[in-house]
């Protein structure tokens, strides 16, 4: 390309995207990866890719507040613009000078994402993100702003054009086009337009004043007042329709003093601090939730691990089934909710794909299980900052008005992992320790994407936007959810929730006096610049090394499991901290979990020390297990009442005849024939031992264990069947994966090739090349191609080939492949033979073999050819 051609201003996006360098063009495919998927083959597409309406949509939904607003003043202003207008339409008259120190970032970001194209001087905003942007009556402009007095006018009749011209005080022209020019002029005119105004009556005035800021459209009758009338001879307000007038763009923007929005808001709302801990204090109690994350986890997998709820017919968990785990796990349903949802998708629960379908626990969940308890949290936390499964709108309702359930589809939201990712950014940028205002964080989230859809949910007047959508609860959620995790602590992000997200450890300041700050009451002061700048999503291996690093920080601060218990004579068992896993599996089999906290206390009673037996135990193994594992002497009481449990365990053998009951003492059989409540189980005496049963095996041990007795099961052998409370497992799972929002972002290998590939494509298209025979049908001349493949005989192809592999030129050629796809591209020959050339492909930048009869025509390269 000449001096002289690249110093031309563009006169397309695509020629603009040509003079762009690769950092450039990198920085747009980065920010915009649906551009990339497919390589466009060139710049053009790249460019055409870029304006298509899917894409513009979602780049403009990724746009701040600021880089909006200034997207939405070029959609009002002239096409093209100068950046001078540009400003005075964000900046107004006053020049604001928050406004016109932030303007130039929210320019160049608009250009480096290809939604704005041309110098300074001639701004010119993509066409489809002016459709999208541009005030219409079916699509009112952020703004405010109604059309301009040329867009207002059209197809109104010269005569009342020049009716308008003539009460305005302006001379009469002769054609309607240079009345509507003059008439606009003097809009747009300061010092003649506050003339004009001032000779309106104050009910005029008041007319205008409520049609500013917008909607700028209004009804009038059919013999409207004076004070309208006045307006509409003037045209100060212009009939668009039978009973409709609007407020000319020209008129509003000058009773605006310049400016296109009431508010720019170039600067991000602060997250504010509410209050201050140490941070010491805040990983603590992070620590201690984290502990209570890996119990809960637990308890609900061992809950689950005989076999758990049925899976609905359209998947997921029943209400009922729902609020029996919520009742199990003594939580609320929407925190059980969260649980299950992260024990899915961390892959330790799913679906055994039986014909009676059910939720059970997967192989998975025993080799968490065996993971120190630091990694095993880092496992749950990673997983929940990456999931698309948002547990926060169980309960609610989807697009065919169906009840969305945990475990259920149609629970992805695409958007939860950045929302996620960004509010534990923001809490990062506070100072460590500092718990932030819940709806700073939401304000600041609105203000980096404030568009929730293609079209947006329109700013009321004061600028606030509503607190309904999606991404503003999430955020919430994200807050709790975090808390219930152990990322936060006291509202803080700890030190392990910071090394989750990738951010760096903050400096510890020496604490200023005994204890340091602490209580919801120390204030601290808001932060502007400190929050992080919105960034790529990390890698694979970014996220696992974080995981690995918030592991390696968290595991100082978990205490050491505890291999003892503190007995009492009230039948109960303190649990003084975290236990070994062997220890707590045993006592959770041999007493019931009766409260939790820092502490939790188990207590024994009948049922579970029956539980124990059935699993294999004996006495004196429950009994040296109990003098084993206390620190205090075991009481009387539960010596008593394991003994007397296990003096009655097995005396009643139940096996499958269709079921039967024996036993060595006949006075206890009649003793159950004689009690009433044994009715149901149809028992009848076919022995002095033996009694035959209506009931199955199962429902009999239940029966029989109602009204008090403790039978045990027994195989056909004859021998006592033993419980294993972990034997039912779903065959292996892999977890869910999450619902991508959108392409993937690039990484730097793929961008590399793009690039080269796209340069060369490029390369291909608009190298200039001398006529020949073919280029008279396709406009004559040379130049670059514009994308039509050339045309030559086979026998000249040859010829052309093989004088380049003497000469050494190189030759533009078209070239259709297997599958049928027809490219252009740039090649100097090196061999040709057996119906083949062999060249160096400058689109490929590597040496290729190419089939002559493929080739649908060559053409030789303009002497000038760059």
């Amino acid at each position: 390309m000449s001096t002289e051609e690249k110093s031309a201003a563009p006169r397309s996006l695509a020629e603009a995207l040509r003079v762009r360098d690769d950092v450039s063009l990198a920085a747009l495919l980065r920010s915009r990866p649906d551009l990339i998927t497919p390589v466009p083959t060139d710049l053009t597409q790249l460019a055409t890719r870029a304006g298509t309406r899917a894409s513009v949509v979602r780049a403009l939904e990724r746009l701040d507040r600021f880089t909006l607003q200034t997207a939405e003043a070029l959609a009002v202003a002239p096409d093209p613009a100068s950046y001078g207008e540009l400003l005075g339409l964000m900046a107004g008259d006053e020049e604001d000078p928050a406004v016109a120190a932030a303007l130039p970032r929210a320019a160049a970001l608009l250009r480096e994402q290809a939604l704005v194209w041309g110098a300074d001087d001639r701004l010119r905003l993509v066409r489809t993100a002016r459709e999208l942007l541009a005030p219409s009556p079916q699509h009112p402009s952020p703004t405010g702003l109604g059309p301009t007095v040329r867009e207002a006018t059209a197809g109104m009749s010269p005569g009342r054009i020049q009716e308008i011209l003539a009460a305005a005080g302006l001379p009469s022209t002769h054609d309607s086009v240079s009345a509507v020019s003059a008439l606009g002029a003097l809009f747009a005119d300061r010092r003649r337009m506050a003339a004009l105004l001032a000779a309106l009556p104050a009910e005029s005035r008041e007319v205008l004043d409520r049609l500013v800021w917008g909607p700028p459209y209004g009804q009038v009758t059919h013999d409207p007042a004076a004070h309208l009338r006045a307006l509409l001879d003037r045209g100060l307000l212009l009939p668009t329709a039978p009973g409709t007038v609007v407020l000319p763009r020209e008129v509003a923007l000058h009773l605006r003093a310049g400016r296109a929005h009431r508010a720019p808001e170039p600067v991000p709302p602060p997250v504010e601090a509410a209050a201050t801990h140490r941070p010491q204090v805040v990983d603590a109690t992070a620590a201690g939730q984290a502990l209570a994350a890996l119990a809960t986890v637990d308890e609900l997998l061992k809950e689950w691990d005989e076999g758990g709820p049925s899976v609905l017919r359209a998947g997921g968990l029943s209400v009922r089934d729902l609020k029996r785990t919520a009742v199990a796990l003594d939580l609320p349903e929407p925190v059980a909710a969260f649980w299950v949802e992260l024990a899915y998708g961390a892959g330790l629960i799913a679906s055994d794909g039986e014909a009676d379908e059910r939720y059970a626990a997967t192989p998975a969940y025993d080799e968490w299980r065996e993971l120190p308890p630091a990694e095993r949290w880092a496992r749950l936390a990673g997983t929940w900052l990456t999931a698309t499964r948002t547990p926060g709108v169980v309960g609610g309702r989807d697009a065919k008005d169906r009840t969305l359930s945990a475990l259920g589809p149609n629970l992805d939201r695409s958007a939860a992992p950045e929302v996620r990712h960004r509010v534990l950014a923001l809490l990062a940028g506070l100072p460590e320790g500092a718990s932030p205002v819940a709806e700073s964080v939401l304000a600041r989230l609105r203000w980096e994407r404030p568009l929730r859809g293609p079209r947006q949910e329109r700013e009321t007047g004061s600028g606030e936007a509503r607190d309904d959508d999606l991404r503003s609860r999430i955020a919430r959620w994200t807050l709790s959810e975090a808390e219930l995790l152990g990322v936060t602590g006291r509202g803080a992000l700890a030190a392990p929730g910071r090394a989750l997200i990738g951010a760096p450890e903050a400096p510890r300041p020496a604490a200023k006096g005994p204890g340091g700050p602490e209580g919801p009451g120390d204030k601290l002061p808001v932060h502007h610049h400190r929050t992080p700048p919105v960034s790529a999503p990390p890698s694979p291996a970014e996220r696992a090394a974080a995981t690995a690093t918030a592991a390696r920080l968290l595991a100082p601060l978990f205490p050491e499991p505890l291999d003892h218990v503190l007995l009492q004579a009230d039948l109960t068992a303190v649990a003084p901290g975290p236990l070994e896993p062997e220890l707590a599996d045993v006592l959770g089999v041999l007493a019931d979990v009766e409260s939790k906290g820092g502490a939790t206390v188990y207590r024994f009673t009948p049922g579970s020390v029956r539980r124990a037996l059935d699993a294999g135990r004996s006495a004196a193994d429950l009994h040296a297990f109990l003098a084993r594992h206390s620190r205090t002497p075991v009481p009387q009481p539960l010596t008593y009442l394991i003994d007397d449990v296990a003096r009655r365990h097995g005396r009643l053998r139940v096996g499958a005849a269709s079921a039967y009951v024996r036993c060595d003492d006949d006075a206890t059989l009649d003793e159950i024939l004689a009690d009433k409540r044994a009715a149901a189980l149809g028992l009848r005496r076919l022995a002095p031992t033996v009694l035959a049963a209506q009931a199955d095996p199962a429902a009999l041990l239940e029966g029989l264990r109602a009204i008090g007795f403790a039978p045990a099961a027994e195989s056909a052998a004859g021998d006592v069947l033993i419980a294993r409370a972990d034997s039912r497992r779903t065959p292996p799972r892999a977890a869910p994966e999450p619902v991508p929002d959108g392409p993937p972002a690039p990484d730097d290998t793929l961008l590399a090739a793009a690039l080269r590939a796209v340069r060369a494509g490029d390369l291909a298209s608009t190298t200039p090349r001398k006529p020949g025979p073919g280029d008279e049908g396709n406009g004559g001349g040379g130049g670059a191609p514009g994308g039509t493949l050339p045309r030559t005989g086979a026998a000249e192809t040859l010829a052309t080939m093989q004088a380049a592999v003497l000469t050494g030129e190189a030759l533009w050629i078209g070239y259709v492949n297997a599958e049928g796809a027809a490219s252009q591209r740039v090649i100097a020959p090196i061999r040709v033979e057996g119906g083949f050339v062999t060249a160096y492909d400058h689109t490929a930048d590597e040496v290729r073999t190419y089939p002559l009869h493929r080739v649908t025509g060559v053409a030789e390269l303009a002497d000038d050819a760059g």
